[in-house]
């Protein structure tokens, strides 16, 4: 595997401004306010599916896109908390909900600045590693927030109580002639020969790029893997993927992506080596979105975005190997 020609990152000076009262995760788990429930959601592979409450379920505003998990990042052991991202199409820009399967409860956090201005991203991706939220930003590359940073914002932002901020970023830099890399979704392999690396990826059309990345993590830092100029290359794992894929999980060498077929069609997820894709139609609920894998019980779990057909569903990852 090779490094992308001209394609890299490089991480901006943090901004540590003081930001609400800090509560840190714990906090936030503390105070979930809004009540998930146990429901049966379409798609052959799904096993186990949750929805939200009436009114996110059915909200024009705001749509659920990314998704992580505390297995994934290997923290909080004993609890199982799910992370997903949504982003709004008024001007309110994007949040982040911490999802308890256990209690079934959960809790919207606005995206802000430093300065509680929302950030206006896609969010397409999360991936949770150590400390860090990385959420992915299409062409500008990715977002990093602490959840150490969670804070409590008296009066809200944007009918916000809680607030996450964007401390840094990792700006996508291209050379001349060469087409940028657009993060659209992200996902964590612990798997890799290399160690632990952050797995990026586009959604493109028939015409467009379709590349799959992977970036070396540092397991002493739980960020990028940086030269001695502050940069992070990404290795290639597959220049034509899946057409409008939504996300990706890597298991162990072995790739699986979900694509959407619009608001009334159950998704697609295919699976395999890179190449060598199968494609397990009707295996999703309509709209499936980013894709994240549990270690500790084998499955894949993704959410739908279209309004009154949202679900946060998981299908085991063994459906897809036979």
């Amino acid at each position: 595997m090779d490094a992308i020609p001209g394609v890299h990152l490089v991480r901006t000076e943090e901004d540590l401004t003081p930001v609400g009262d800090r509560v840190g995760l714990s906090g936030v788990l503390a105070s979930l306010d809004r009540r998930a429930r146990r429901t049966l959601a379409p798609g052959l592979a799904v096993r186990r599916a949750l929805t939200w409450d009436a009114a996110d379920r059915r909200d024009p505003h705001w749509w659920p896109q990314g998704i992580t998990s505390s297995a994934e990042a290997g923290v909080l052991p004993g609890r199982r908390i799910l992370v997903v991202s949504w982003y709004s199409k008024g001007d309110h820009g994007a949040r982040i909900t911490f999802l308890d399967l256990d209690r079934r409860r959960y809790r919207h956090v606005l995206l802000v600045t430093p300065s509680l201005e929302p950030v206006h991203v896609h969010a397409g991706g999360l991936a949770w590693h150590g400390p860090y939220l990385h959420v992915a930003a299409t062409g500008r590359g990715l977002h990093l927030c602490r959840l150490d940073d969670l804070a409590r914002v008296p009066g809200g932002v944007h009918g916000h109580e809680y607030v996450l901020p964007v401390r840094s970023s990792y700006r996508a830099q291209t050379a001349s002639g060469v087409e940028k890399l657009r993060y659209s979704f992200c996902s964590l392999d612990t798997d890799g020969p290399d160690g632990p690396a952050l797995v990026v990826g586009e959604y493109g059309n028939g015409s467009q790029t379709r590349r799959i990345a992977r970036y070396p993590l540092d397991p002493a830092t739980s960020l990028l893997a940086t030269d001695e100029a502050g940069a992070s290359y990404p290795v290639l794992l597959d220049d034509g993927a899946v057409v409008r894929t939504q996300g990706v999980a890597v298991v162990r060498g072995r790739h699986y992506l979900t694509r959407s077929h619009g608001p009334w069609m159950p998704g697609s997820v295919y699976a395999g080596p890179p190449g060598a894709l199968r494609r397990h139609r009707w295996a999703a609920p309509m709209g499936p979105e980013d894709l994240t894998w549990s270690p500790t019980d084998d499955l894949l779990w993704s959410v739908s975005e279209h309004p009154r057909r949202r679900w946060i569903f998981a299908m085991p990852r063994r459906y897809f190997d036979g």
